[in-house]
Parts: structure tokens; C-alpha cells; sequence
């Protein structure tokens, strides 16, 4: 059978493509949002988790961040996702893992799964997710770039108070102290009545 030669012409093209190794488009990585705060400079390994959960692998099949973690009243966390959200996928892909069988045990009992928390809000700090996300910021801006890890770590500084300070003025943001800290009254500091502590100094 003889080819027409528009025919002929994209066989050829198709040829040089296979056998010359041109390289065809490719499909352009997502964009995501910078890290704007310094990395942690202690380089802290990752926890041992409960189970095994990569980042990388779930943020490349472009699920989004919110859809693992909520922000519920009055939000100050971000949530970690219930075992039924997992299971969402899990009860139909890699049922055989043993990650995924233990999984799917948690979710047959109701039990949550204990993450271990990888940031954690120092003692006297007042401090809420909800605020920064209505103010745009997105997960990396502080956390650095999640969809690179296979296991998440404390990648940056973010809760230390110079970070905190240093970008709230670059931001315009206030930086009193009453911004990120509530200031305990003095009967809740000394176990006593305010002023009793003051009258025992007087009589001195």
C-alpha cells in the first residue's frame, strides 16, 4: 500500500523523532510559592513516624495541601488528616503495603493515627494559621519546599522570634509583644494574690 504523502511526510517526522532522540515538550513542573524565612540552621533529622508518608509522592499527584490539612475553629492548627481521608485512595492503591494494611487497621478501629508534630509553637507564644493563610502566605513560604520531601523535618526557623519579628516588619505586620504573647498577671506568676507580694517587700 502505497502512502499518501502528507502521510509519508508524518512518518518521516515521527522517524527523525524516534531515532534522533528530539526531545518533545515536556509538561511544565508545578509552580510552587518560595521559601521566605532562613533555613534551620541545627538540621534536624526527620521524627520516626507511625507510619511512612512522603510529601513528594502525594504533592506530585497535585493533591492539594488543604485537602490533608484543615484549619478548624478557632484556627490555630493545621489539622492532621482523619484515617478516612486516607482511605479516600488507600482503599483501592497499594493495598498490599504494609504501611497501607496498617492504615487501613487504624481506620477499622476509628483510632486517629499519632503523628508525631514536627513544628511546635514554643510555651508562651500565641500563635494561629488562620491569620497568616487569610494574609496569602501558603505552606512553603514558611515550611520550605514540602513537595521535595519524602519525609517531612523541621526545615526552617519559622518558630523562632527573630523570624517572627523580621517578617512582620518587612510585612508591615505589628510587632509588640502583645502580637505573639500574652502577658501572665502577677498572681498567676507567684501562685498569690496580686499586690500580696508587694506588700511582703514593703515590710521588709
Amino acid at each position: 500500500m502505497r502512502l499518501s504523502p502528507t502521510s509519508a511526510l508524518l512518518v518521516a517526522a515521527l522517524a527523525v523523532v524516534v531515532f534522533t532522540g528530539v526531545k518533545m515538550p515536556a509538561q511544565s513542573a508545578p509552580a510552587y510559592p518560595p521559601q521566605l524565612v532562613p533555613d534551620n540552621p541545627l538540621h534536624p533529622a526527620a521524627p520516626t513516624q507511625p507510619l511512612p508518608y512522603s510529601h513528594k509522592t502525594h504533592l506530585a499527584l497535585k493533591i492539594g495541601c488543604q485537602f490533608c490539612h484543615t484549619n478548624p475553629d478557632p484556627g490555630t492548627m493545621m489539622t492532621y488528616p482523619a484515617t478516612a481521608t486516607c482511605m479516600t485512595c488507600h482503599q483501592s492503591v497499594a493495598t498490599d503495603s504494609p504501611a497501607i494494611k496498617k492504615l487501613a487497621e487504624y481506620d477499622s478501629t476509628h483510632q486517629a493515627i499519632p503523628w508525631v508534630r514536627v513544628y511546635k509553637v514554643l510555651p508562651g507564644v500565641k500563635w494561629g494559621h488562620r491569620f497568616h493563610l487569610a494574609a496569602g502566605l501558603k505552606c512553603q513560604n514558611c515550611h520550605g519546599p514540602v513537595q521535595e520531601m519524602p519525609a517531612m523535618y523541621e526545615k526552617t526557623s519559622v518558630t523562632t522570634m527573630g523570624v517572627c519579628i523580621s517578617c512582620h516588619e518587612k510585612n508591615h505586620a505589628k510587632t509588640v509583644c502583645s502580637t505573639c504573647h500574652s502577658a501572665p498577671s502577677l498572681q498567676q506568676q507567684v501562685g498569690q494574690p496580686a499586690g500580696a507580694a508587694a506588700t511582703k517587700s514593703t515590710q521588709r
